[in-house]
């Protein structure tokens, strides 16, 4: 079987994987200004870190918001533009080793599908996502890398910013716990800290993209979510995700290999719909 490169060309960042003989190899990601430059220099560095040559590559699949910008072959590679919305369904499947689940690609913003085999459909979408997590960090914060706002995050106190159930009443309320949030930024103390204002807004961001999740499994009758995408490496964020799994019975999952599936999804996509 030919190699076969899926891009996943983001707003921000561009991931690349290797698809031959039925094994995934490379995960590589790049940061560039266009999509173009992105594109190719992905497809340049993939090469180089994986010993591979141009013209061992039979077609490039690509994906993404910035692969409508390609308007050629990639190095007269032929290069194809693939549905994002399937690549991640089938990519979040892939990884996860599931047969259906609500898929979320958490990116610059987030997107939900609902994932049954070859069958993918778009459910719904948000505008909060890793754009919302930068900006709000950068204004608030001044501090703009994922890495830095995660590591501030993990060290934070979120008593000292969110209100909780517990916070307003002392009686049981069905379905919720004390901790439960009530309100984000809901009480946000003068003596915060910054740690603790990025514990808020990873706390905001995750919560907001976690209920969207949950309603549309209860849409789709389905009790898996897989989790997708670069935000799912935040550590704050998957305890978050965690909570919503026991609060709502579903199983919240995030595959090895994550913030690559959307690529996955367009490398594998031949093979699976064939």
């Amino acid at each position: 079987m030919a190699l076969i490169i899926g891009l996943d060309i983001g707003g921000t960042t561009t991931k690349i994987v290797g698809f031959e003989e039925g094994n995934l190899f490379g995960f590589v990601r790049v940061v560039a200004s266009d999509a173009f430059t992105s594109a190719s220099g992905g497809l340049g560095k993939f090469l180089n870190v994986t010993g591979k040559r141009l013209q061992d590559v039979e077609k490039i699949h690509a994906t993404g918001v910035g692969a409508s910008q390609l308007s050629e072959d990639l190095f007269d590679c032929p290069t194809q533009i693939m549905p994002e919305f399937d690549c991640v369904g089938l990519g979040g499947l892939y990884l996860s080793g599931l047969d259906r689940a609500i898929v979320v690609s958490m990116g610059t913003g987030t997107s939900i599908v609902a994932a049954r085999g070859r069958q993918v459909a778009h459910v719904i979408g948000s505008g909060v996502g890793g754009g919302t997590l930068q900006g709000l960090a950068e204004r608030m914060l001044n501090v703009h890398g994922f890495e830095t706002i995660a590591f501030m995050a993990d060290q934070g106190d979120l008593s000292m910013v969110d209100l909780t159930v517990g916070d307003i009443t002392s009686a049981e309320i069905p379905g919720l716990t004390a901790d439960a949030t009530a309100s984000n930024f809901g009480k946000l103390k003068d003596l915060a800290q910054p740690q603790d204002l990025a514990a808020g807004i990873v706390n905001l961001v995750f919560q907001s993209i976690g209920t969207a999740s949950v309603l549309a499994a209860r849409l789709q009758n389905l009790n898996r979510v897989v989790i997708t995408g670069n935000l799912s490496q935040i550590a704050l964020g998957k305890r978050v995700l965690d909570g919503f799994s026991k609060l709502y019975s579903l199983d919240f999952i995030i595959p090895e290999r994550a913030e690559f599936a959307t690529a996955v999804g367009a490398s594998i996509i031949a093979s699976v719909n064939n």
